[in-house]
């Protein structure tokens, strides 16, 4: 399975939230299916590198267990061979608020944006700026001007301060 931030976005949203076991077990039975394997630690990177990407969202859901959502960073697609996860995995259909998960992405992205501006990132800069008006789009209570402004203000200084 080619675990891209909108494939694992895809299989989530089949489900509506899953937690990181589920969907490692997920990512594992699509490759199986398509007659690869994958380790838990390339499922456990590629959900990392969606998580940066707000492809993914995790929230606090029932129980207070982690849940993984898709975000506003998603185009949730389904990898060929996970049309028939529902029927194999024994986990059940979750849903989380909107408002809840609109609130994880902005702290997300929030924390990303400093880490991004500490490091001089001039790519990661740039890809978070894209994602806070992905956010907002998503999420139109949510006014991201704030981090766009302190990455736009990093993004000059990383340029040359033109």
């Amino acid at each position: 399975m080619t675990a891209g931030p909108d494939e694992l976005a895809g299989v989530v949203d089949q489900f509506g939230a899953l937690t990181r076991d589920e969907l490692r077990r997920a990512a594992e039975e699509v490759a199986f299916r398509e007659g690869e394997s994958v380790g838990a630690d390339a499922v456990a990177a590629a959900v990392e590198d969606a998580e940066t990407r707000l492809a993914l969202v995790a929230v606090e859901g029932d129980e207070g267990r982690e849940l993984l959502v898709a975000g506003p960073g998603a185009l949730p697609t389904l990898p060929s061979g996970a049309d028939s996860l529902p029927h194999v995995l024994d986990v059940p259909e979750r849903s989380v608020e909107r408002a809840a998960v609109a609130e994880a992405a902005e702290a997300h992205l929030r924390a990303e944006a400093a880490r991004a501006v500490s490091a001089g990132d001039r790519s990661r800069v740039t890809a978070l700026l894209d994602a806070t008006y992905d956010l907002e789009a998503w999420a139109p209570g949510v006014d991201a001007s704030g981090v766009r402004a302190r990455l736009d203000e990093a993004l000059a200084a990383l340029d040359g301060g033109d």
